[in-house]
């Protein structure tokens, strides 16, 4: 059977990555060399314990944080939530308030869900149309009940990069935690710069060349957080389960590597959006981009409607013809619901199905973009 790989040409970067060589040979040798349990006493477990202390402090010199903020997860869903629970855990009870933002990952929606229907009161925050959050909002929803406010960094479905400064001032103000998820603008912008701004960041290993099942939830002042579970003797007392050693090893290896090239990616990625844009437009292709207005965006993914036509039947046709897109985001996949991004932003039930999102990794290139302008510029005009 062939490998899909050898004939597609991969446009879904955002909802995951395939692995960095250097990564995979890491992982295998480290699988081989470093199986043993990190907390074991014995020779074997220490040689473990001994990659997992160099793993946590290369990913700590990343963020500019000491290393005993980073706590290793399974990925960005279950470091999100365990943001969550931690922050919660770490109030009185009578600061039960919670802001989160009405675009955010599954994983932190479901939760805070559940914390609502457990008697939590949660306010979720309106959106500009250009996909920021209403600052004005968040300004006037904070009280001295709230507890933590929820904000993505990069929108998964369209890009927009949220102003963490800003949102972060007016947080401390009522000395409430922020959680940043930072899924998909770790190893794709600086994040130094967010970690001094926020109580946690979630990071995900698949996003950045790693193996799928690895991620860390970060928590820069972690000395004065409660873990949610007592008596946990991994992770600092916060998380439960054997480490994942050779995984972890892998991820860190793979995101030091997109840390070196981090600037030249950007302006790289940045010149293959404007190539398609500029190829589409030139086409007389009749199309819009979601958000690209004059706010911050990651140039990485690239929301698109296509006048009178549905974004699943794009995305299939795409897929055909040998792209691989997306509709949104990995998690929403199988659903009928329209992008709840779409929706967030002002746009209607029939232009939020129109949805199509793009986004580009390193093994894009200007063949890929070219064709790619080529064949929609064939399905709109069969159309």
């Amino acid at each position: 059977m062939k490998d899909g790989s050898d004939f597609m040409i991969y446009l879904d970067y955002a909802a995951t990555t395939p692995m960095d060589e250097e990564a995979i040979e890491v992982f295998s040798q480290a699988s081989r060399s470093f199986f043993g349990n990190a907390s074991s006493l014995h020779d074997i477990g220490s040689e473990s314990a001994r990659l997992l202390n160099m793993s946590r402090q290369q990913l700590a010199e990343m963020l500019n944080l000491k290393k005993e903020a980073i706590l290793f997860t399974s990925g960005g869903s279950e470091s999100n939530m365990l943001a969550i629970d931690t922050f919660v855990a770490s109030k009185p009870d009578w600061q039960n308030h919670l802001i989160v933002s009405r675009t955010e990952h599954a994983s932190i929606a479901n939760f805070v869900c559940k914390l609502e229907q457990s008697g939590y009161e949660v306010t979720y925050l309106q959106h500009l149309e250009d996909g920021r959050i209403d600052i004005e909002h968040l300004s006037e929803a904070l009280s001295e009940k709230t507890c933590l406010v929820i904000v993505q960094h990069v929108n998964s479905e369209i890009g927009v990069i949220q102003p963490i400064e800003q949102i972060s001032k007016l947080v401390r103000k009522h000395q409430a935690f922020l959680h940043v998820d930072c899924v998909q603008s770790f190893s794709r912008l600086p994040l130094d710069g967010v970690s001094s701004l926020c109580d946690g960041m979630s990071i995900s290993s698949h996003k950045v060349y790693g193996p799928k099942g690895t991620g860390a939830v970060i928590f820069p002042a972690i000395h004065q957080l409660k873990a949610s579970i007592p008596n946990i003797t991994h992770e600092f007392g916060f998380r439960p389960g054997t480490v994942d050693v050779p995984s972890i090893a892998s991820f860190v290896t793979a995101a030091k590597n997109c840390e070196n090239i981090i600037e030249n990616e950007y302006e790289r990625i940045s010149m293959l959006r404007m190539q398609l844009i500029q190829q589409l437009t030139e086409k007389e292709v009749d199309f819009q981009i979601i958000g690209g207005g004059k706010t911050e965006q990651l140039p990485h993914i690239l929301a698109l409607t296509f006048a009178g036509l549905q974004g699943q039947y794009i995305m299939l046709e795409l897929n055909r013809q040998g792209f691989a897109v997306s509709t949104g985001s990995a998690c929403q996949i199988g659903k009928q619901e329209p992008s709840k991004t779409m929706m967030a932003i002002g746009k209607s039930e029939e232009e939020a199905h129109q949805f199509v999102r793009l986004s580009f990794g390193k093994h894009t290139t200007t063949e890929d973009i070219q064709k790619l302008a080529d064949c929609l510029e064939g399905m709109v005009a069969i159309r």
